[in-house]
């Protein structure tokens, strides 16, 4: 049974999924946080033009400007782009105002990165005021059911409007899928009008918080419960469900702790479960062992056999020692939330086919991770090569009760 389950405390708000009682997937946000700054939309000055990196700063009232990179300012869609790239320094001018939004949180030194590609995402899909094409996600579960989403996305946009149908959209009515799209409309038209009185730099649209994105983004079918240990939590959840997701009220569930029982986290071992996550060796099942170390430009996981020994020869050894460490690395991958460049040094096997079934095993759980994740092959060195997008600081144990 795969459930949601959500802690309110007085410093922070921590959801956490389980599937079978394991932990897979982690979000925090802090309550004096005002919330991730991904998605949230700005009116800003352009500080700097850098002709040498085809690239401005822009300050959008942050403590450092943003990066703003001229592939974020040409037409979102390909084909409507001119085939030679013009000079940065012909589209900006220091001193011009334009608005823009956030698609990359400050990182250590560096500011947040920005485009001009907007978004807005519903339950059902993401609208684009000026990308011009319709997307279907990769997870929607037939290809005649892609098809007829592709088809309702031309009759729901106007000209120039983009639209990518989510997940959530499988099986939605055309009706459904219209009110989502009019909706965000009308908020990118406000949010349009607000940017022509506002002075730069200043806020003009700020991303939900988790609880919202929680029934926007994490609510799918596949949910069988969502538990909410907090009421004020639980009646927040409930109303914005009524508005987004309402035949999944039934599985909403207020978790009310009697005298000393222990907390929605504690009967989980969610703590015990983050911990494990976030050690840098991590026992497998088996008795090997996934060892992590992070730099600045990538992370990199060791595998090694270490008390397994394996019931037959070496190689069978091995390859069921990768085969655990794939289904693993793919899974704390998301727990920790770990961004850029990853090299894994899988234990070394002989046989090609064993090579394959391990890529191909970490292939299809990472299809599951809601960020983008790209398993890119072997290197030469025997190294198997993949990056997840980074759009925020890796995230560390939490800790807490």
């Amino acid at each position: 049974m795969k459930r949601m389950l959500v802690q309110k405390q007085k410093e922070s708000l921590k959801i956490a999924v389980v599937d079978q009682e394991r932990l897979f997937e982690f979000y925090m946000e802090k309550s004096e946080s005002a919330g991730q700054l991904v998605g949230s939309i700005y009116k800003a000055k352009v500080v700097n033009v850098l002709p040498g990196m085809q690239a401005a700063f822009v300050d959008i009232g942050l403590t450092k400007n943003a990066f703003l990179y001229i592939d974020e300012l040409l037409h979102p869609h390909l084909e409507k782009q001119s085939k030679e790239k013009p000079q940065i320094n012909q589209l900006l001018r220091a001193g011009q105002e334009l608005t823009v939004q956030v698609i990359k949180e400050p990182l250590g030194g560096k500011g947040a990165r920005v485009t001009t590609h907007f978004s807005l995402p519903g339950r059902f899909l993401v609208y684009m005021p000026i990308a011009d094409y319709v997307g279907v996600s990769k997870k929607v579960s037939t290809d005649s059911e892609r098809q007829r989403l592709r088809v309702i996305g031309e009759q729901i946009r106007l000209a120039e409007e983009g639209v990518i149908m989510r997940t959530a959209a499988d099986g939605e009515s055309s009706d459904s899928l219209a009110n989502d799209v009019q909706f965000l409309r009308e908020l990118w038209q406000q949010i349009e009008e607000s940017a022509k009185t506002a002075s730069a730099p200043s806020l003009l649209h700020r991303e939900a918080d988790l609880v919202h994105r929680l029934v926007r983004d994490l609510l799918t079918t596949e949910m069988d419960e969502v538990w909410i240990d907090d009421r004020t939590a639980y009646e927040q959840t409930e109303s914005i469900m009524k508005q987004m997701a309402q035949s999944m009220l039934p599985r909403l569930r207020l978790f009310e702790k009697q005298g000393s029982a222990s907390s929605l986290f504690h009967q989980y071992r969610i703590h015990e479960q983050l911990q494990d996550a976030f050690e840098r060796r991590y026992r497998l099942k088996s008795g090997g062992d996934l060892v992590w170390d992070q730099t600045e430009a990538l992370t990199v996981i060791d595998v090694n056999t270490g008390k397994f020994v394996g019931t037959s020869d070496l190689e069978d050894t091995v390859f069921r020692t990768n085969l655990e460490a794939a289904e693993q690395i793919a899974r704390l991958l998301r727990i920790r939330d770990v961004g850029g460049i990853i090299i894994v040094d899988f234990i070394d096997m002989e046989k090609e086919e064993h090579r394959e079934q391990v890529m191909q095993l970490l292939e299809r759980h990472v299809r599951a991770d809601r960020t983008k994740c790209q398993v890119v092959g072997w290197t030469r060195l025997g190294l198997l090569e993949m990056t997840r997008k980074k759009v925020r600081e890796q995230s560390s144990y939490p800790g807490g009760k």
